[in-house]
């Protein structure tokens, strides 16, 4: 029990960076929902999270890391590939000022029920993103070890992404419901809270930006040297070392190294990917309006 549980919180701390990009995007699915439809909408969201980690993703992993473990690190960098596009993309939508936006719920079962299958679809790719690497860190378990591990860090960052992600939701309506007390200080704490939440949102999307970049990068980067690749990590492994000798604050000054040059391989990653994304985009929608033309 005592290395399961070891075991488990290794894997989770791992997964960290997934968990923040998890918990930045979830919010914008109840914007513009009636408040009292705010929490059951997440609770929904988050059974079909747990669904998603482990009915589907649990057993194909399992089967993977017993049968086929040398797929991991290639599907771990083609995971990894997609969190610096998302990240990449989002910036580049802020750059040319342009976003897409979710899609508000007016009223009705049926516009509930698409939204919350569209934000089940986002978080299946994020969980095999937490599934796999923590998968990834345990490989070297027993068969029935790794699948505790899986269950327990499948359940454990589900409870804490939508336990964080309910809270946030509801922090406005707290702010709103103090603003109402007969006490000063409770009313002013209140209005403090209802102004600062879109500041607090805004901040969390952006964190959750660079933790799309910073993760992905990092997960390519560990992959290029497991697949004999070696420069990239090398010449970061030797920046780490150039640091990590400082008195007191060493420790934390290589973490800072390994996270700037995860970012910034990242963002290279998403940058291309993107490019390459655009080119396919464009060529289909010359495709579609080149035979409208024809026909007029």
């Amino acid at each position: 029990v005592d290395d399961v549980a070891a075991a488990s919180g290794r894997a989770s701390a791992k997964a960290v960076g997934v968990v923040v990009d998890d918990a930045a995007v979830t919010p914008q699915y109840v914007h513009g929902v009636q408040p009292r439809r705010e929490l059951p909408i997440i609770r929904r969201i988050a059974m079909g999270s747990l669904r998603n980690k482990l009915v589907i993703i649990l057993p194909w992993a399992l089967l993977l890391s017993e049968f086929a473990p040398m797929l991991l690190t290639p599907l771990l960098m083609l995971g990894g590939g997609y969190l610096c596009f998302e990240g990449a993309e989002k910036i580049w939508e802020k750059i040319r000022g342009h976003t897409e936006t979710e899609t508000v719920v007016e009223s009705g079962h049926e516009a509930e029920d698409t939204l919350v299958k569209s934000a089940i679809a986002t978080d299946f790719i994020l969980s095999c993103e937490i599934m796999v690497i923590a998968l990834n860190e345990v490989s070297t378990e027993p068969f029935f070890h790794r699948a505790a591990i899986l269950v327990i860090v499948g359940l454990a960052i589900t409870a804490l992404v939508y336990g964080v992600v309910g809270i946030l939701v509801k922090l406005d309506d707290i702010g709103m419901a103090f603003t109402k007390k007969e006490s000063a200080a409770a009313q002013r704490f209140g209005r403090g809270l209802v102004t600062a939440m879109p500041k607090v949102m805004t901040l969390i999307s952006i964190v959750g930006v660079f933790a799309m970049l910073w993760v992905g990068g990092h997960i390519i980067l560990v992959g290029l040297d497991e697949i004999g690749l070696h420069a990239p990590y090398t010449f970061v492994h030797h920046a780490e070392e150039a640091v990590g000798g400082v008195a007191r604050i060493g420790g934390a000054l290589a973490w800072l190294v390994n996270t700037f040059f995860s970012l910034v391989l990242g963002a290279i990653v998403g940058a291309v990917i993107v490019a390459i994304a655009g080119l396919f985009h464009r060529d289909k929608k010359r495709a579609a309006v080149e035979p409208a033309e024809a026909e007029a």
